[in-house]
């Protein structure tokens, strides 16, 4: 390993799940893997790139030096920012599998057992048959979750850094909830959501936020489109900062009027069901125990809402599509995962169809420890209640034509005070100019 000290950990993090991967693959019998998902390559070596569409993949033999595949392009990526020493590139008119498959014969892998991640989103079914039928002297086998075994229990420097993607949220969320008024577009509050979050020191997350107003709310994963949040409606707002790749994310709501009886009564159940799970995880307590109890609290009676989904997922390192590790593990009924120390969860009792046309949410992220566990927030949960906009009165023309008019607005603006700065600099130089040729009289 070629030795830095300008990677988001240090050395001793990147040797340790190194060793712990090939202790894994020891157990497994296998010679090398081949790594290919972004977040574990990101983990195994802090390597990162928005290239991952091209073929991408990390070689670790068992008792040899691991070495990278990829595109030519991103090969800067894997000097500028990891261990790795051995890489071989290849050019946009070559064959990745190819390239793959000679290296694995040039380091003396070709007749050895070697794991691939089966299940990548980014090794499709087409690469991983020309490289079963190119490479035929390897028993190859699915390896899927190895390096997921590691990436489960978070250290305390992944701790440290996932606070630091929580200062993020959280600025982004206060942004958003603040822009909420009547009068202006979703996309107005996202763009407010984005600007809070990356000054704040966020970066690029796995997905944008998610807002939606009124009916829109009871749509899934949608975002905004440009719709004029009116008086009376409420915002449903999902945040995810992003620090070095790893994400928390967070619930909130916003209602620009009087929130109904029932609005209230899913509030209450929310914040129910995020204090009593807290209470009750900690290591020993199986993943099932803490969904059943969000679930028992979140179905008394349906008509303050459903959760139609699981109540949690682990959260961590992530690249788009998603921002969540729920394949590595959710909070689902009936699995019995014993929770550990170091896991991470954002869990979410959030209320789908409340007074039967609204989505409200109340989500938080945690980080379990030795004998509990602990928020990466210290935000308000309650609803962002503001009556007074119901009151307000709005234009009723379409977005384009609103948007439109707001940015010709702020372009005016500019207009005007470069032109006072112009008019204020000419008039300082005339000022100058007569005063010297006042002096030299």
């Amino acid at each position: 390993m070629r030795q830095r000290d300008d990677m988001t950990f240090p050395m001793e993090e990147y040797e340790r799940r190194l060793g712990e991967l090939r202790m894994r693959m020891a157990e497994r019998l296998l010679d090398a893997v081949i790594i290919t998902d972004p977040e574990n390559l990101m983990y195994l070596t802090d390597y990162q790139t928005t290239g991952y569409s091209f073929f991408q993949a990390l070689v670790v033999p068992l008792d040899d030096k691991p070495f990278m595949i990829t595109r030519t392009m991103e090969e800067s990526n894997v000097h500028a920012r990891t261990w790795v020493e051995i890489t071989r590139p290849y050019p946009d008119t070559g064959d990745a599998i190819q390239m793959l498959v000679s290296s694995l014969k040039e380091f003396g892998l070709a007749n050895k057992y070697i794991g691939y991640e089966r299940n990548s989103y980014f090794f499709p079914a087409y690469q991983q048959d020309a490289l079963h039928t190119t490479l035929t002297g390897a028993k190859l086998l699915d390896c899927f979750g190895i390096v997921e075994c590691g990436r489960r229990t978070k250290s305390k420097h992944e701790i440290e850094i996932m606070r630091r993607a929580a200062i993020a949220t959280e600025a982004g969320m206060k942004a958003g909830l603040e822009a909420c008024k009547a009068g202006v577009t979703e996309n107005e509050i996202g763009a407010e959501i984005s600007a809070g979050m990356f000054r704040a020191g966020g970066e690029p997350p796995a997905v944008m936020p998610y807002v939606t107003s009124g009916p829109r709310t009871m749509i899934g994963h949608a975002t905004w489109e440009g719709r004029v949040v009116k008086p009376g409606e409420h915002v449903f707002l999902e945040v995810a900062g992003c620090y070095r790749r790893y994400h928390t994310a967070m619930m909130r709501t916003a209602v620009l009027g009087e929130p109904t009886e029932l609005m209230w009564k899913a509030q209450e159940r929310m914040k129910e069901a995020l204090e009593r799970v807290k209470a009750l995880i900690r290591p020993g307590v199986t993943v099932s125990d803490a969904d059943n109890l969000v679930r028992s609290i979140m179905t008394v009676d349906d008509a303050h809402g459903k959760l139609i989904t699981r109540s949690g997922y682990s959260i961590g390192i992530a690249f788009p599509p998603s921002w969540d590790e729920g394949y590595i593990l959710s909070l689902m009924h009936g699995d019995k995962t014993v929770l550990r120390e170091g896991m991470t969860f954002h869990i979410i009792p959030w209320a789908w169809g409340v007074d039967g046309d609204k989505t409200c949410g109340i989500s938080d992220t945690i980080y379990i420890t030795s004998d509990g566990c602990k928020s990466f927030f210290d935000m308000e949960q309650d609803f962002t209640v503001k009556r007074e906009e119901a009151k307000r009165e709005i234009p009723d023309e379409p977005v384009i034509e609103l948007l439109a008019s707001r940015h010709d607005d702020k372009s005016d603006a500019k207009a005007k005070s470069d032109h006072k700065k112009d008019h204020k600099h000419s008039q300082k130089q005339s000022n100058q100019k007569n005063s010297k040729e006042s002096r030299a009289s």
